[in-house]
């Protein structure tokens, strides 16, 4: 049972942010509340909360909510309902907002005026930002905020989020409490039959109520959504990404990685000999080195991702993708918590909120975590790039970047196969239509990318300088201790608990090829999929002897290792859900163990069988 836990807010007005998605409210609350904001969740649920503080040109400060993002007040997802329930005075330790912001996207009125009909119709104080005013302008709508004003009732202020512009006259509105519009409360706020007529007069009387011209957009969708070219070009622009994940990273990380070794040969050579210098050349230098160097593939990775979300693209793949994924069970809404899962497969599983259907929520949520996160790439790109040799096959493709497209996509037909199992065993025969707003294309701003990217890199720093130093610390701990005893002929390590929990390991494993190494090295990996990666630097710097110690793990691994048991690896980390932070976030997503538990048992599970079975198919193909 979800625990409720009550908010005590401080005393003062409370202002609430409502809109359409994509309109440009979240840009709006940033701009608004700068640093002074906050990220928790609402209480006795798992949407996400975000509140910050206005600071207004009268000297108050404002508390502001950015309430998620909904098309109307019939809530249909979790994420709606918390919008109602917030604006109607039912979430626990939250009073009725003051005041309703409601931002619209001035593009397509049509759509966005039946929101502010209906927060009217609730009896709530609102004035409404007309959002993204700049871009419907280039579109030859021209609107009078004045009239319409008058027409809705209520103050009207022009914005352009992403420019700052227009925010000085909101926040001097909002610091003027009477100026607030009173409005009776007139019923229940879902659809009225009478708002679409309402918006109708509304925009005759702007002189909105023509057929805006074809735009650019639609003339391109022509070409990027046809049902044969579309799905092509989609391949294309996902094969080209992984072939630059390999060809654009080797400069950069042969430089990381020649700075590491460098590091490593002069930090040993000013120590003496003993059990601190192998902490901190074996143990945190080896391990999180061994991490640290697959920055640079993990950056291109998401600046192709930054730039296709950027342009507006990621939703008409979404579009494309959505018979595929009608023929399993889902709907083309699961393509973005889908999407979001090969950065990271918690906020993937975050955004399953906005999937109203319980069904498609619950089945999106167990095949997330077999999308290829980001912590999967550094142990993709160590094995590819120890086993598959850098040669180019016909028109300059690489086969190491085709192996890499070839493990990306096996993540997803084996996720979607997942779904099609499930659609036969449970009440999810019919196939739910896709509704979905597709944004005009734009080109991506360079502040945001660069934004994005940055973000990435101190979350990946982070997570180095983190969890997987502290557990590279503590399996060096084990890997040292205890000593070998007198007369020992084999590495330290082999006498060790770690060398000792390895051996008992691999009992389990050597089935599908492991080793010892590697049985240990998945331990520490249950934390962060990467971690295995520091964890096999740090037992095989301890196991090496002589000049080995100083050598690169890809060398040391290509010569330890037979191919078979690099690819059998390389399955088990398609499947295998190597990460409790996932497993922690199903649980609070779907509220209870059993969820978790059945996630961990069928992807262990086919891990193991898909591993067997790549490692014996391997060794028979290959004599």
């Amino acid at each position: 049972m979800n625990e409720a836990v009550i908010h005590l807010h401080p005393a003062g007005p409370l202002l609430a942010l409502v809109g359409n998605p994509n309109c440009g409210k979240t840009a709006l609350f940033n701009r608004l509340t700068g640093s002074r904001q906050k990220v928790a969740n609402y209480a006795g649920v798992t949407v996400e909360r975000k509140e910050g503080r206005v600071q207004t040109p009268q000297g108050k400060s404002l508390r502001l909510l950015d309430l998620p993002g909904t098309y109307s007040l019939y809530p249909r997802s979790p994420d709606e309902r918390v919008t109602c329930d917030v604006l109607a005075g039912r979430a626990i330790g939250e009073k009725r907002p003051d005041l309703v912001v409601c931002v619209l996207d001035a593009t397509n009125l049509r759509r966005n005026l039946r929101l502010v009909l209906a927060v009217q119709r609730m009896g709530l104080p609102c004035v409404v930002a007309l959002n993204m005013a700049d871009l419907a302008a280039k579109r030859g709508l021209h609107i009078d905020t004045e009239k319409m004003s008058r027409a809705l009732g209520v103050p009207v202020v022009r914005t352009v989020a992403t420019k700052g512009e227009g925010l000085d006259d909101l926040r001097a509105l909002l610091g003027q409490r009477e100026d607030w519009p009173a409005v009776p409360a007139q019923g229940e706020p879902s659809t009225d039959p009478q708002d679409q007529a309402r918006v109708n007069a509304l925009l005759h009387e702007l002189g909105l109520d023509q057929q805006t011209p074809e735009l650019p957009s639609d003339q391109l969708d022509r070409f990027v959504l046809h049902p044969v070219l579309g799905p092509v070009l989609l391949a294309v622009l996902l094969f080209f990404l992984f072939q630059a994940v390999f060809s654009w990273a080797e400069p950069p990380k042969d430089l990381i990685e020649a700075s590491i070794a460098w590091l490593g040969t002069e930090v040993g050579s000013l120590m003496p000999e003993g059990w601190l210098r192998s902490l901190v050349v074996d143990g945190l230098i080896a391990g999180v080195g061994g991490v640290l160097v697959f920055l640079p593939q993990i950056l291109i990775l998401f600046f192709f991702i930054l730039v296709l979300e950027e342009s507006g693209y990621l939703p008409r793949a979404a579009f494309l993708l959505d018979r595929i994924m009608g023929s399993v069970g889902l709907s083309g809404r699961s393509f973005i918590p889908l999407l979001s899962s090969f950065a990271c497969a918690i906020p993937g599983i975050m955004a399953t909120r906005s999937i109203a259907n319980p069904r498609d929520r619950l089945v999106t949520i167990l095949i997330a975590p077999m999308m290829t996160c980001s912590a999967r790439l550094p142990v993709y790109a160590l094995l590819i790039g120890a086993f598959v040799p850098q040669r180019q096959l016909w028109g300059g493709i690489q086969l190491q970047g085709l192996v890499l497209f070839a493990l990306y996509l096996a993540g997803i037909v084996g996720a979607m196969a997942v779904a099609w199992v499930l659609k036969r065993f449970t009440s999810g025969q019919q196939t739910r239509p896709l509704m979905m707003e597709l944004p005009s294309y734009h080109w991506p701003h360079p502040r945001n990318i660069a934004i994005g990217l940055w973000q990435r890199a101190v979350i990946f720093l982070r997570r180095v300088g983190g969890i997987i130093l502290v557990l590279t610390l503590l399996l060096w701990l084990l890997a040292s201790f205890p000593g070998p005893p007198e007369g020992a002929t084999g590495p330290a390590i082999q006498y060790s608990f770690a060398g000792m929990l390895g051996r008992g390991l691999a009992v389990i494993f050597e089935p599908i090829g492991f080793n010892w190494q590697i049985s240990l090295a998945l331990v520490p990996g249950l934390a962060a999929r990467e971690i295995a990666i520091s964890a096999l630097g740090t037992v095989y710097a301890l196991a090496a002897t002589g000049e080995d110690t100083a050598q690169a793990l890809a060398p040391l691994i290509a010569q330890s290792w037979g191919l078979p048991t690099a690819f059998s690896l390389l399955a088990w980390f398609v499947f295998a859900p190597q990460c409790v932070a996932t497993l922690a976030a199903v649980r609070r997503e779907t509220g209870g163990m059993k969820i978790p538990l059945i996630m961990v048992g069928y992807l262990f599970g086919l891990a193991y069988l898909a591993s067997y079975a790549t490692f014996h198919i391997s060794r028979w193909i290959l004599g």
